[in-house]
């Protein structure tokens, strides 16, 4: 009787596995006043269930967002307040700044790191105001939800080489959209400036090949 070995993936094939980040589990000491805090912020809000012996499971998601944020009781047994460093990525830092301050989080002010590549812990090396250049990757803000659950900002435009796949664009809401196609209009008049003003009858074409050379990390048109 032949029996049969079971078969391992490859390298190659485990490379091209899809692992997407689906959930961030946030540790809190009053699930109510979270769950408020959250939405509160715009955040969806995706399922609320209790079970025996005090378990309860809040799920909400950041606009835009693929992954999604759960806290409750019973879920975790880290301490309250100890999740930090937390990434919201955001197409224009004041906007998304203004937007959160308005719905209760109490904001540091934009800054960027005195080394200019990403920040250092706390508020080390902290900067006032966007990165000099507005590179992207390069501004911040922060805040903490009521039991300190430390989260950033950060003002992304343009992705690095390899970071998402180079045969097109995503957007993942109206407003990166809509932030995406004023950046590629102000380059374009510029692009106009240096043909003499001419009107451009290919703008679309142009427009399309800067929008997916921007989030790719490639040379971009000018």
């Amino acid at each position: 009787m032949a029996i049969q070995e079971p078969s391992s993936p490859t390298s190659a094939h485990v490379e091209h596995i899809d692992m997407k980040l689906e959930v961030v589990v946030v540790p809190v000491s009053d699930v109510d006043r979270a769950k408020s805090f959250y939405t509160g912020l715009g955040w969806r809000l995706d399922a609320d269930v209790a079970g025996k012996d005090g378990f309860r499971v809040v799920q909400v998601t950041p606009p835009g967002s693929p992954c999604s944020v759960i806290f409750g009781s019973n879920v975790t047994a880290a301490a309250p307040g100890s999740a930090q460093g937390l990434h919201l990525v955001v197409s224009e830092i004041e906007l998304a700044h203004s937007a959160l301050g308005s719905r209760g989080a109490e904001m540091s002010g934009v800054f960027h790191d005195a080394g200019g590549v990403f920040h250092h812990k706390g508020a080390d090396q902290r900067l006032p105001g966007p990165h000099p250049s507005r590179s992207s990757y390069g501004s911040f803000a922060s805040f903490s939800d009521p039991d300190g659950n430390g989260w950033l900002l950060q003002e992304v435009t343009s992705r690095l080489p390899g970071r998402i796949d180079a045969k097109g664009a995503a957007f993942t809401s109206a407003s990166d959209f809509a932030a995406a196609l004023r950046r590629v209009a102000a380059a374009h008049g510029e692009h106009e400036k240096r043909d003499g003003r001419k009107h451009d009858d290919n703008w679309p074409e142009w427009y399309a090949d800067y929008l997916v050379k921007e989030q790719a990390g490639q040379t971009l048109p000018i």
